[in-house]
């Protein structure tokens, strides 16, 4: 199930990096849907929380606008793939480390959660801004706003599926598990019933 979370947020950060950021961060401090790990505690912080608001604002206007959406590609292809190496991270419960021997750091494979989600959202990111120069021109720019939005809505959306669905599938698990033993209750009552006395 982490996953599905995983992948699920780092793909949402390879097309919106602040999205899954600011969701992940405001679920943590004000439900109980999210328990980031010790090590990922910090994205609960509410300077960061205002400064990924921010951002997010800065990049939901810069996106939709032709030619600065090109721009703005450019500067979020370092942001987009550590937004998604942060996201999955937090979202496996992988723990953050101080690194101070890169040997037993890489032995141990706390960086493997990090790594996934950093190529996730980059190859996300990199296939964003291979359609997004070409729908420009053939719109002559007016695609720009409309794929952005469409990009802002996938992500939001990609955000809770990842976190909602491990959750929904618990709750199916434990609904079938009590059908299951329901049912065979009711086979063992109506085999006692036909047995003879």
């Amino acid at each position: 199930m982490e996953l599905m979370t995983g992948f699920g947020l780092a793909t949402a950060a390879g097309l919106n990096a602040y999205i899954p950021l600011l969701s992940l961060a405001l679920l943590a401090r004000f439900t109980d849907l999210v328990t980031l790990p010790a090590g990922w505690s910090w994205l609960e912080n509410g300077w960061v929380i205002a400064i990924v608001a921010i951002l997010l604002l800065i990049e939901i206007v810069a996106d939709k606008i032709p030619a600065l959406d090109s721009v703005n590609d450019a500067v979020q292809t370092f942001v987009r793939p550590t937004a998604g190496g942060i996201v999955f991270g937090s979202g496996t419960a992988a723990q953050t480390a101080a690194v101070t021997d890169p040997g037993e750091f890489a032995r141990t494979g706390q960086w493997v959660p990090v790594a996934i989600g950093v190529v996730t959202a980059l190859v996300v990111h990199l296939t964003k801004t291979a359609v997004r120069p070409a729908a420009n021109v053939a719109s002559a720019g007016t695609a720009a706003p409309v794929l952005s939005t469409i990009e802002d809505i996938v992500s939001v959306a990609l955000v809770f599926i990842a976190i909602l669905i491990p959750a929904l599938v618990l709750v199916v698990m434990i609904a079938l598990a009590w059908a299951a033993v329901a049912l065979w209750r009711r086979r063992r009552r109506r085999k006692a019933a036909r047995r003879p006395v």
